[in-house]
């Protein structure tokens, strides 16, 4: 399906055709590049980048390389291609074709599902925005800003959607996505995780691996959506999302790789020592790694959800990859195993399945985290350490869902409150902690070829091109 990219707003879905429409993303544009100088990538606007634009959604030309100016990029509104006689997979509506339009009973949920995520993706950007002053190499600069043009692009993807479908409601819901900001006290994003800060580079990977992953988790279970707008829009932010993921997890193996490298290289061990050799120790990343995963698990929701049960049965929100899946996709009397609290003891409990549908995708989301981990710990097999990264267990440092308000170790043990604290800082990241690791990333690494001392090179460049490519112009 091709893309029509001269048009003012790039798209692929008739923008021309639907004057109304297109007059009303385009009094919404001048806001949007307001907002995406004020508080998008600091001091970047007048830079050259080596970005990807998408220029169709099949794959074998939705990707197109070249220097672009951020604020030049070209955002738009794309669909992935439909699917014929496409059917609704899951729910009461099951079998039924997928709706072009919004039954109107839906209207307000799916409102509020499309404004929930399309909420997360300018808070990314605003919560990144200094990194690029403290860059590794311009490897990295630039994967940085393809993330963010990429964020920015899935927030019009949203935008659309409210201003196509939602009349009035929709446009005033676009406009306060860009009225809130990450960590503002008045108006802060809807989801803790994204108000949290992105003070350096380590967390920026941590950040990618794990927050960007739970975003692959719920576009795709609004992939399986009986909207079909929806569903088509979620499937093409998917195709972008990977890249998020691979920064994310090559990022943090690369931390891990130049750490391992210099503690093998001059024999040492005690964090201490490898600090002072100017890379991060394996116990930091191990409490920023603790910090991300339970931030980030707290975006799943509460593990059993009326909410979840209710968009599911409406054919709103289905599975991950919900198709696979050898069920009735009706769920009247199935069960799920869910774990609370009780006394001094984590326990089972088995409820139905339909209200257990966050705790569900909470689990898929974890078994893929745990392959991820599983790789970074071959740097250190590879290395011959005995060091090894683990998840914590997935009651710790929770602030939504069963675990809430309880005091839970890494290894899974109920505690009270002082023992708990009395070992926070062995299990989170202190200030002196951020305080050190942003002491390594005082200034940005701009020549071609290089790459900071506490960071290894990737295996291979962007687009094939060679490490010592000038990713980024500075003008």
């Amino acid at each position: 399906m091709s893309i029509d990219l001269q048009a003012r707003i790039p798209n692929n879905v008739n923008l021309g055709e639907d004057r109304r429409l297109q007059r009303a993303l385009e009094a919404w544009q001048p806001n949007y590049i307001h907002w995406w100088k004020e508080l998008g990538p600091e001091g970047a606007m007048s830079f050259d980048v080596y970005l990807r634009t998408a220029i169709s959604v099949d794959t074998n030309g939705w990707a197109n390389f070249g220097y672009v100016k951020m604020p030049d990029y070209r955002w738009g509104i794309f669909l992935a291609e439909p699917e014929a006689d496409r059917r609704i997979g899951f729910g009461d509506h099951m079998g039924e074709p997928v709706w072009q339009d919004i039954p109107g009973e839906h209207r307000s949920t799916l409102r509020r599902l499309i404004v929930t995520q399309g909420d997360t993706e300018p808070a990314s950007v605003e919560q990144q925005r200094l990194l690029g002053l403290t860059c590794p190499s311009l490897y990295d600069l630039r994967n940085l800003f393809q993330v963010n043009v990429e964020e920015g692009r899935h927030l019009w993807a949203m935008v659309y959607l409210l201003h196509a479908y939602f009349g009035r409601d929709g446009r005033e819901e676009a406009e306060a996505m860009l009225e809130r900001h990450s960590g503002d006290s008045d108006k802060p994003r809807i989801l803790g995780a994204f108000n949290e800060k992105t003070p350096d580079w380590l967390s920026y990977y941590m950040f990618t691996f794990f927050t960007d992953r739970d975003g692959k988790y719920q576009l795709a279970s609004l992939a399986e959506s009986g909207f079909d707008p929806l569903s088509r829009t979620c499937r093409f932010m998917l195709t972008e999302e990977a890249h998020h993921m691979f920064v994310g997890e090559t990022g943090v193996s690369r931390v891990i790789q130049r750490t391992c490298d210099v503690m093998t290289k001059n024999k040492v061990d005690d964090p201490a020592d490898v600090r002072a050799l100017g890379v991060i120790d394996l116990e930091t990343i191990q409490r920023y790694l603790n910090f991300h995963y339970s931030v980030t698990l707290d975006l799943f929701g509460g593990d059993a959800s009326s909410n979840a049960a209710n968009y599911y049965t409406a054919g709103l929100k289905g599975r991950y990859e919900e198709t696979k899946i050898e069920d009735d996709h009706l769920l009247p009397d199935a069960e799920y195993p869910i774990f609370e609290v009780s006394g001094e003891k984590i326990v089972r409990k088995d409820v139905p399945a339909l209200t257990a549908l966050n705790a569900r995708l909470c689990d898929d989301y974890i078994h893929e985290i745990e392959a991820g981990v599983a790789r970074w710990n071959r740097n250190m097999e590879r290395a011959g350490l005995p060091h090894r990264l683990t998840l914590p267990h997935k009651g710790f440092h929770r602030a939504i869902g069963n675990f809430a308000g309880h005091f839970i170790s890494p290894a899974g043990e109920v505690l009270t409150e002082d023992a708990w604290k009395r070992n926070e800082h062995l299990w989170l990241p202190s200030p002196a902690d951020y305080a050190y690791v942003q002491s390594l990333m005082s200034g940005r690494v701009v020549e071609t070829g290089k790459f900071a001392n506490w960071i290894a090179p990737p295996v291979r460049g962007v687009n094939r091109m060679p490490l010592n490519f000038e990713y980024v112009r500075f003008n």
